[in-house]
């Protein structure tokens, strides 16, 4: 990038268009790979967790937020109804977007479509190795409330679960 990237440079879409679910996915892989080792199982269960969300999809429970830049993604969030529950999924920017503030905004918009389909809490699962995340997640309101070992990934950590009420 040449120049500075502010927030305002970003549009955020909510619809899914044709070549988004594989552009995430490829994204995750080659990311998580980059930054924290991850292996093919992870792109796999990113893949699965997609398909789910799109075989389920109703505009009025469900909603991803598509990030772009000059029409590339850069990065993406969903919320998929888990019943009374929602569940935060997939949560990505690019690194070099990271630090503009666009985190905030997409946990804002998370947030508040939480609160307009009226669910009575939230969770999400992630592992121990995303420190920022988890800080990030924690300033919102979301708390630890379960921690287990795995080699789901690729590689030793601990899966953790963040909900709010």
């Amino acid at each position: 990038m040449d120049k500075k990237i502010n927030l305002y440079d970003i549009s955020i879409r909510t619809e899914l268009r044709s070549g988004d679910i594989g552009y995430i996915i490829y994204l995750h892989g080659k990311i998580y790979k980059i930054e924290y080792n991850y292996g093919i199982q992870f792109e796999t269960y990113v893949a699965e967790g997609l398909i789910e969300f799109y075989n389920k999809y109703n505009p009025e429970k469900n909603r991803a937020w598509i990030c772009e830049h000059n029409n590339k993604i850069i990065g993406f969030l969903l919320l998929m109804n888990r019943g009374k529950a929602a569940q935060l999924r997939y949560f990505l920017i690019k690194k070099e977007y990271r630090g503009i503030g666009l985190g905030n905004k997409l946990i804002n918009l998370f947030l508040e479509f939480l609160k307009e389909c009226k669910y009575e809490s939230a969770y999400l699962l992630t592992t121990d190795s995303l420190k920022e995340a988890a800080h990030l997640y924690t300033n919102y309101g979301f708390k630890l409330v379960e921690e287990i070992e795995s080699t789901a990934f690729g590689r030793t950590e601990k899966e953790q679960r963040y909900d709010i009420i």
